[in-house]
């Protein structure tokens, strides 16, 4: 199983180069744990997070959405996702603005 997403700056019509993302797994007490990190490319995208195999569970991407507009309404998105067992990859895209943003479940 795998993660990866794709960021696209709605304000600009353009990828987001450069957003650092953070992956966490929440754990059986409720305590979230990072398993992986790393920043969009040029195209925005972040294919590999260096986690290793996934496991089924629940997950959060946090973007450092402040960092990239340098600050900001919103200095941070977090998204929360289920991997499911019946999961070989899932792509979790964002799409922001310094005002707004939007995901959806990719493929």
């Amino acid at each position: 199983m795998s993660i990866s997403t794709h960021v696209l700056d709605t304000s600009k019509g353009s990828p987001a180069a450069g957003v650092v993302v953070v992956l966490k797994h929440r754990g059986q007490d409720g305590s979230w744990a990072v398993v992986g990190q790393g920043a969009t490319d040029a195209d925005g995208r972040l294919r590999d997070f260096g986690a290793g195999e996934l496991r089924a569970g629940t997950y959060r991407l946090e973007f450092d959405t402040g960092g990239y507009f340098g600050g900001g309404f919103y200095p941070e998105v977090a998204v929360t996702f289920e991997l499911g067992a019946g999961d070989a990859h899932l792509h979790v895209p964002l799409l922001v603005s310094p005002f707004g943003f939007t995901t959806y479940k990719g493929t």
